[in-house]
C-alpha cells in the first residue's frame, strides 16, 4: 500500500540527480514519528510530515508551525513522502523542490483525534479533514490541530494550528529564532 503512495513522490523526482531517499528502505520505530523539515527552495517554507500507514503524510507550511494558538497557518497537502526521508539533509539539485532541506525538529506523536467521543485513526481523519495530534518534538510539543478548509478553491489547502496547552507560548517564535537541524546543528545556509 505504501509504494502506491508514494508513486506521486517518485514520478516528481530524479533521486539519484537530486539525492533524496528513494523509499525502498523502512525506518523501524515503535511509534509514530513527525519530522519538519525547514525547505529553502524556491521560497523559504516548513514541511510537516506525520507517520501514517508506512509513509510520510505531508503539509507545506509557508510561515512554519506557530507556539501560539492565536495563529492560524497555511498548510498546503503535498505528495506523500517516504519514511526514510525524516532524517534527509542536504541539497536538492536541479529540478522539483531544487534548495537545501534541513529536519527543523523531529520526534514522536500521539494521535488524539476524536469524534464524539471516540477514537479516529488517522487515515481516517485525514480522509475526513480533520486531526489532532500531540507532538513529542524538541521545538514542538503538545497537541496541534490540521483542518481541511475550501480557502481559494483549493482542495489541497488546510489549517495548522496549535492548540493552547502547556507548548503554548504566545510569545516565542521558533521558526525565526531556533534554524538550526536538531540532527546535525546545520543551518540551511551551512548547506
Amino acid at each position: 500500500m505504501s509504494e502506491d503512495r508514494l508513486s506521486t513522490y517518485r514520478g516528481k523526482r530524479e533521486t539519484a540527480a537530486s539525492g533524496e531517499p528513494t523509499g525502498r528502505r523502512r525506518r523501524g520505530h515503535p511509534n509514530p514519528i513527525f519530522v519538519v523539515q525547514r525547505h529553502d527552495a524556491s521560497s523559504l517554507h516548513f514541511d510537516v510530515r506525520l507517520e501514517v500507514d508506512g509513509v510520510l503524510a505531508s503539509w507545506a507550511v509557508p510561515k512554519g508551525p506557530s507556539l501560539d494558538p492565536r495563529d492560524k497557518r497555511l498548510a498546503v497537502q503535498v505528495e506523500d513522502h517516504p519514511l526514510d526521508y525524516a532524517d534527509f539533509e542536504g541539497r536538492i539539485g536541479a529540478g522539483y523542490g531544487e534548495g537545501t532541506v534541513i529536519v527543523w525538529d523531529t520526534g514522536t506523536f500521539d494521535n488524539v483525534t476524536e469524534r464524539q467521543g471516540e477514537p479516529i485513526a488517522l487515515p481516517d481523519a485525514i480522509e475526513a479533514g480533520h486531526l489532532k495530534v500531540v507532538l513529542h518534538g524538541e521545538k514542538l510539543t503538545g497537541a496541534f490541530a490540521l483542518t481541511h478548509i475550501k480557502m481559494g478553491g483549493d482542495p489541497k489547502n488546510w489549517i495548522l494550528v496549535k492548540v493552547d496547552d502547556d507548548g503554548a507560548d504566545r510569545r516565542g517564535r521558533p521558526t525565526s529564532t531556533q534554524n538550526e537541524s536538531v540532527l546535525t546543528g546545520r543551518t540551511n545556509e551551512d548547506l
